[in-house]
């Protein structure tokens, strides 16, 4: 055997892909990069606001400060600071001079239900891991090992090819029947590409999709509607006039009607309302976006693999419209790129078919191996 034979042997062993030493299972991303981002976010964020004015509410003490009588003793003017701390209840006069109240309780409350819109902001992705995540799992599993295994079927091809062109004796007769299987698609690997065909007529993955991104972004702007609302009628008054005349000091005739309080953590909760319903805004387009990108294909990744023999989703015009389970499942794959051992192959191999000055000549990872292997590119011309 010729050196150059011995070489071409070789080169086409180490084209070939280990297998796996581990299971994929344990490494698959079954979060595209910018939903993991949302989540951290929209979750994470509340939570890390609401820790810190729980840790100055333990660390500070009395949230309230009131104005108690001169006349008043310590212990009076604790009873009052917890009697309005309490009701939170601001007794003031409408226009005709009319008695009126109003309740602050919400201020009270205001932490927990960040608390609350954390939880809510967490349901998406519960209904995305328990609805969605097994299925996508089974399929990116399956994709992956077929496309990698396709790889190597390419190169075993080439392989075999290499030998009955160095056992042929009529090299015409050898390149005419290989033009012939290629017309007649006997170099075809259905199972992997039937299987992605099935995928565009399945809407499960898509819908649940989103719908966690409708739900998101409802939560988003209820947030934000809600903090509105406690900005527009309780959070710019941070004084109120408190009545004491109740319990232990109802009866007590020198104690004053009202007695103006002041609300001491008033501007922290400001500062957090107005971060949390600021950030909430900028991450709705976000979320939009992540919707809309399902309205078209990522038509890079699928033309890599169209260098594999009767591969052509792309050439053959089957892919339709891209709202559905495939456009969900090309997402996750170029999310898992890592795990995809063949594509860093054949995008190695497409940049050098692009490099190559007889373009025509090779337009499968077929006909690029068997130019490596010693072989002529095309057919000879007669």
């Amino acid at each position: 055997m010729s050196l150059s034979h011995t070489a071409a042997e070789y080169m086409l062993s180490d084209a070939l892909l280990p297998d796996p030493s581990g299971s994929r299972a344990k490494g698959l991303r079954l979060e595209l990069p910018s939903d993991r981002m949302l989540k951290f976010i929209a979750v994470g964020l509340p939570l890390f606001l609401v820790s810190l004015a729980f840790a100055r509410e333990f660390s500070a003490g009395s949230q309230i400060s009131c104005f108690s009588p001169s006349n008043f003793t310590g212990k009076q003017s604790a009873y009052a600071d917890t009697a309005c701390w309490d009701s939170l209840l601001h007794h003031g006069f409408d226009a005709e001079g009319h008695a009126v109240t109003k309740s602050l309780w919400v201020l009270k409350v205001f932490p927990y239900s960040l608390l609350v819109v954390a939880v809510l902001m967490y349901l998406p992705y519960l209904l995305w891991r328990y609805a969605a995540t097994p299925a996508l799992h089974s399929d990116l599993l399956f994709i992956i090992d077929e496309l990698d295994k396709s790889y190597n079927r390419s190169v075993r091809l080439v392989q075999h090819m290499r030998k009955v062109q160095q056992s042929s004796t009529e090299p015409e007769q050898f390149w005419e029947e290989y033009e012939r299987a290629r017309q007649e698609r006997y170099f075809e690997f259905p199972l992997l590409e039937r299987y992605l065909v099935c995928k565009q007529h399945s809407h499960s993955l898509v819908i649940i999709y989103l719908l966690r991104n409708l739900l998101l972004l409802l939560f988003l702007a209820a947030t934000c509607l809600y903090l509105v609302f406690l900005h527009l009628n309780i959070f710019f008054q941070d004084e109120f006039s408190c009545s004491i005349k109740t319990g232990l000091l109802q009866a007590e005739p020198y104690v004053p009607p009202l007695i103006p309080c002041k609300l001491v953590f008033f501007s922290v909760f400001q500062l957090i309302s107005l971060t949390v319903g600021g950030v909430y805004v900028l991450l709705m387009p976000v979320v939009i976006y992540n919707a809309l990108q399902l309205c078209q294909w990522d038509k890079g990744f699928l033309s890599v693999y169209e260098m594999l023999p009767a591969f052509d989703l792309l050439s053959r015009k089957m892919l339709t419209c891209p709202i559905n389970d495939l456009n969900i499942i090309l997402l996750f794959l170029r999310a898992n790129i890592s795990e995809l051992t063949s594509f860093s192959r054949l995008s190695a191999v497409s940049a050098l078919r692009e490099a190559t000055a007889d373009k025509q000549d090779i337009d499968t990872v077929v006909d690029f191996m068997t130019l490596l292997a010693g072989l002529e590119a095309s057919k000879p011309k007669y």
